[in-house]
């Protein structure tokens, strides 16, 4: 006779809560860099579906304490280092990261040039089909990629002579030390999103798994958008906060690029 699962007869809200208790404790006493069991076997021990474990555990790798490759297995990874920074100013991954003693790097940068869609058309203020440079990279700390970032701006703000060895991934900090244009502020919005094949894939992360995405708008001190980017991370390898006054308005969300 079949085993009966232990969740029978429980709400699928709290099968799901058990099982990513159960989750937790089997990772807390795996040690870092060892494989766990497969999926199968792992679903059959707790007693679920391959689709529900694999739900639960989607939590746990956007914590940064699991690592999923294709092919291969599921890893521990261990607590990550977490790059932990208020949004009232402005800075890069990279200038946070040497602020806490933390080594990130870049990877897969692709430069592309794009000609402007109505929205960019708006944001730039320019005429619809007008060439933009796009540039996209990954940015890694540990070995394992935490973000992906995407930015998009006029051809003479950001050369190709830029992506020499000199440049390794902050087109705020380039722009900063370039100091053509005085940039004054950063217009943001902060979204929960679900990662698409492309991001998923950049991230080493399955297609469907949360990420943080800032979507931001670089000005200049003549209000022009100087850069329009993109970034995505890893929610367990970044904690956000923001510094509000009682009974005023909200501080922006400023992007890292």
């Amino acid at each position: 006779m079949a085993q009966k699962s232990e969740y029978s007869g429980r709400s699928g809200h709290n099968t799901f809560q058990r099982l990513q208790s159960q989750l937790a404790g089997l990772i807390a006493a795996t040690p870092a860099g060892e494989r766990l069991l497969s999926e199968p076997e792992l679903a059959k021990q707790l007693h679920v579906s391959r689709a529900t474990l694999r739900e639960a555990m989607r939590t746990f790798e956007g914590q940064g304490l699991i690592r999923r490759r294709q092919g291969v297995g599921t890893f521990v990874v261990g607590r990550p280092h977490v790059i932990d920074t208020g949004l009232e100013v402005l800075e890069s991954i990279e200038a946070l990261a040497t602020r806490m003693s933390l080594d990130v790097s870049m990877g897969d940068l692709r430069v592309v040039q794009i000609e402007a869609d109505s929205k960019l058309a708006k944001t730039f203020k320019i005429e619809p089909g007008t060439a933009l440079t796009r540039i996209s990279r990954v940015i890694y700390t540990d070995d394992r990629p935490i973000a992906y970032l995407e930015d998009i701006l006029p051809p003479h703000v950001l050369p190709e002579t830029a992506f020499n060895q000199s440049f390794t991934g902050s087109v705020l900090d380039f722009l900063l030390r370039q100091g053509d244009s005085a940039l004054t502020n950063s217009m943001t919005e902060v979204q929960a999103v679900i990662s698409s094949s492309k991001i998923a894939r950049a991230l080493e992360i399955q297609r469907g798994d949360v990420l943080l995405k800032f979507v931001a708008s670089l000005f200049t001190d003549q209000g022009e958008v100087i850069d329009y980017s993109s970034s995505y991370f890893l929610p367990g390898y970044f904690r956000f906060h923001i510094v509000r006054r009682v009974g005023g308005s909200i501080t922006f969300a400023a992007p890292i690029e």
